[in-house]
């Protein structure tokens, strides 16, 4: 049930000039008097339009509100072309990729969270962070929009308003989702339609730990916020019926995670869909960002703790 979406790809890895200012025109060369406007012509001050009418400078803005339904459209596409629509295509192709290998499934593997300069730790770290905190741009772009439309982060959720209540409900659905998931992956995997999938293959130093945590966080926001508050949100103001937006959304989720096998597809699918009729009952993100936090935390720190040390866990 891993959920790395910016670094499934990893595995591989490895003047203008200004323009002539005008000529400022000498007070020699005005207008000449005949055809300058005399007072009689000129505004009286009650038509003028006074100081006060005029927009205060650096005052609030009104916003825009949201747009007509095909801009609406387009909006989304746009912010998935450019985050986890665009991380399911490349997922679709991977697993085409494995599917018409000369190996079977269950003989080929995937790397999750792998090293991005083998051999040179402190690089890698700094690759490590600086491609994490990239990786939530999206989540930038969808705060300015819900901020464009006179909303908020808090509209879909996301806040600490209610910190207890949040940690509790995603602790106790990391629990049950986690497990579940850890499960069905083992079964798929030793059913041999599912590959051997590397939650993580980083160096043994000081950092590796907290830049897993850290992956965890960004996975669980970027996910969260833009596939289940933001779509969901959306699709309320196009009209689309709940079912149908649920049924989407949990589609989207699924396919990301395709690259690691038709396992995790499922295993998301059906996460998405328990997120996004329990984000319509509570009006909430926050308690499935705490889940999806905890879920690929475990994950990632368990892998790293146990991988060639527990015989029913897929060594590397």
């Amino acid at each position: 049930m891993t959920d790395e979406t910016s670094t499934s790809w990893r595995e591989g890895a490895a003047p203008a000039t200004a323009p002539p200012a005008a000529a400022a025109p000498s007070p020699a060369t005005g207008p000449p008097a005949a055809t300058q406007p005399s007072a009689a012509t000129q505004p009286s001050a009650a038509t003028r339009p006074s100081a006060a009418a005029a927009p205060a400078a650096g005052g609030p803005q009104a916003t825009l509100g949201p747009p007509n339904p095909a801009l609406q459209r387009w909006e989304i596409v746009t912010v998935f072309a450019v985050s986890l629509g665009a991380s399911g295509v490349y997922a679709l192709v991977q697993y085409i990729g494995s599917l018409t290998a000369r190996q079977t499934i269950s003989s080929q593997q995937v790397v999750v969270h792998g090293t991005l300069a083998p051999g040179r730790p402190l690089l890698d770290l700094f690759l490590q962070l600086t491609s994490i905190t990239l990786a939530l741009a999206p989540v930038l772009l969808v705060f300015y929009l819900l901020a464009r439309s006179g909303e908020g982060p808090s509209s879909i959720g996301v806040d600490a308003s209610q910190p207890g209540r949040d940690v509790t409900r995603g602790a106790v659905l990391a629990a049950v989702i986690g497990g579940s998931g850890l499960g069905l992956y083992l079964i798929a995997y030793h059913l041999g339609v599912e590959l051997n999938v590397v939650a993580e293959n980083l160096p043994d130093v000081w950092w590796r730990i907290p830049v897993l945590l850290y992956s965890a966080a960004q996975n669980a926001i970027l996910e969260e916020v833009i596939v289940l508050g933001y779509l969901l949100s959306r699709l309320d103001r196009l009209g689309v019926k709940p079912a149908q937006a649920i049924a989407l959304s949990a589609a989207i989720r699924g396919s990301y995670h395709l690259y690691q096998g038709v396992g995790a597809f499922i295993g998301n699918a059906v996460m998405g869909a328990i997120f996004g009729v329990l984000y319509r009952r509570w009006g909430r993100v926050t308690p499935m960002i705490v889940a999806h936090f905890l879920i690929d935390a475990v994950t990632f720190v368990g892998y790293a703790l146990l991988a060639g040390h527990v015989s029913w866990l897929p060594a590397p």
